[in-house]
């Protein structure tokens, strides 16, 4: 087994603006194109990602997580993580030492992955920290400011959790290769080689939702995947694509998940 890649504290040559980032805080603005993958990698130092403009898929052992422009994704220092980009991505990274980092009141919720739903304000403080002109003053509020936001926003509507038990794993890959189709637990479970009880079993176990509360979550997934990166795509036509038999039932599993619907998710309501 090859060894674990860790990347090395980002250097200067990365940074597309010349702005200050106070001691223990590194900020990197990259532009990426679609299609590209970072392969599975990890960082001595803890990260917020956030796409500026574009969508991202981020994977960890715990699971999979569908980052478009309204959310960001924290991976603590140390986690083995790849990240895919579904779109042309416009990516503003924050990186955080972790003797800075132990310094937070509450650095305990951040020693595990999670995506948070970024709000206007959070938004617009990440952005200004790109900032050029920005004093050391100033940059030292903008991180604090982040960092208050980060703590209030934790969002797992994105998130698809993966299985570790192999049988298990192979039938949830099957599905995320194919989330418009109609799976059945049965034809799954003969293809992985155990009966439907037993991976119904170890679906509720290692994921904590049921077999069709998971692939009602895979499908949600495909669903923002598709809205982030196809302006041109109707509702109609997702929920046609998804298997629902109306765009209301697409509308309500939908609702169900993000707690908005498709139209509202997409910003055209």
């Amino acid at each position: 087994m090859q060894p674990m890649t860790v990347l090395e504290t980002p250097i200067l040559r990365e940074v597309r603006s010349n702005h200050r980032s106070p001691a223990g805080v590194h900020l990197v603005a990259r532009d990426y194109p679609r299609g590209l993958r970072l392969d599975p990698h990890m960082h001595r130092e803890a990260q917020l990602v956030y796409a500026a403009k574009g969508t991202m898929q981020v994977t960890t052992p715990k699971g999979r997580w569908l980052v478009p422009p309204d959310r960001a994704v924290w991976v603590p220092a140390g986690l083995e993580h790849a990240i895919d980009l579904l779109a042309d991505i416009e990516l503003r990274t924050l990186y955080f030492d972790l003797p800075w980092l132990k310094r937070e009141q509450r650095y305990e919720g951040l020693t595990k992955e999670f995506v948070v739903r970024v709000s206007p304000l959070l938004n617009q403080a990440i952005l200004a920290l790109f900032d050029a002109r920005n004093t050391e003053e100033r940059t030292e509020l903008l991180v604090r400011l982040v960092m208050l936001e980060l703590h209030q926003a934790e969002d797992s509507a994105t998130f698809v959790p993966l299985p570790r038990e192999p049988r298990c794993r192979r039938a949830a890959m099957i599905v995320l290769d194919d989330p418009t189709g109609l799976h059945d637990i049965d034809t799954l479970a003969r293809e992985v080689g155990t009966s439907a009880r037993t991976l119904s079993r170890l679906f509720s176990t290692e994921t904590q939702l049921s077999f069709k509360s998971w692939c009602q979550r895979a499908r949600i997934a495909a669903a923002i995947q598709r809205l982030s990166t196809d302006a041109n795509v109707s509702v109609k036509q997702l929920a046609t694509q998804l298997g629902y038999a109306s765009v209301p039932a697409f509308s309500a599993a939908f609702r169900q998940v993000t707690g908005r619907t498709p139209t509202a998710f997409a910003g055209k309501g």
